[in-house]
């Protein structure tokens, strides 16, 4: 049974299409673990990451599960000098999930979302659903619909 979470709500307030999956969680597996369970291309596993800037300014940046943020290019992005993830308790309470259920939508701080530009052209992603162990599968497009984002480019490997 999927839980009805924040997530969950927010995007059916927004009349997201999306099918929601369930994977057994493994602290620790991150999205890799995901993937693999779920038999998915770990570069459409998008993981979501509480970060705060020098002055503790919570945001979320969207990244391909593959792939790590370039924290020197969000900082410059965002006109700050550093940028850094936020320890797993700090990340919790702004956002009201736990890190390895944590998703963009619903969160119980409204705060800035800057996803990856390149999950825009993937046919579709897998996003954590605020549970540990659900995901939702969904189009790429409906991200900009339900955060109203910005689409940067903070892939470190590019």
């Amino acid at each position: 049974m999927i839980p009805m979470t924040m997530a969950i709500r927010a995007l059916n307030a927004a009349k997201i299409r999306y099918v929601a999956r369930t994977y057994n969680f493994v602290e620790h597996g991150g999205t890799a673990q995901a993937a693999s369970d779920l038999g998915l291309d770990h570069h459409a596993v998008i993981k979501t990451i509480i970060l705060e800037d020098e002055t503790r300014k919570p945001f979320v940046c969207l990244m391909h599960g593959d792939r790590e943020i370039s924290t020197k290019q969000l900082a410059r992005i965002r006109g700050v000098k550093t940028v850094r993830t936020c320890e797993p308790t700090v990340a919790d309470r702004h956002s009201g999930y736990h890190v390895g259920g944590t998703s963009p939508f619903g969160t119980r701080k409204r705060m800035t979302v800057y996803a990856e530009e390149s999950i825009f052209s993937l046919p579709r992603i897998y996003i954590n659903a605020g549970h540990r162990g659900v995901m939702v599968e969904m189009n790429p497009s409906d991200l900009e619909i339900v955060l109203r984002g910005l689409v940067v480019r903070v892939n470190a490997a590019i």
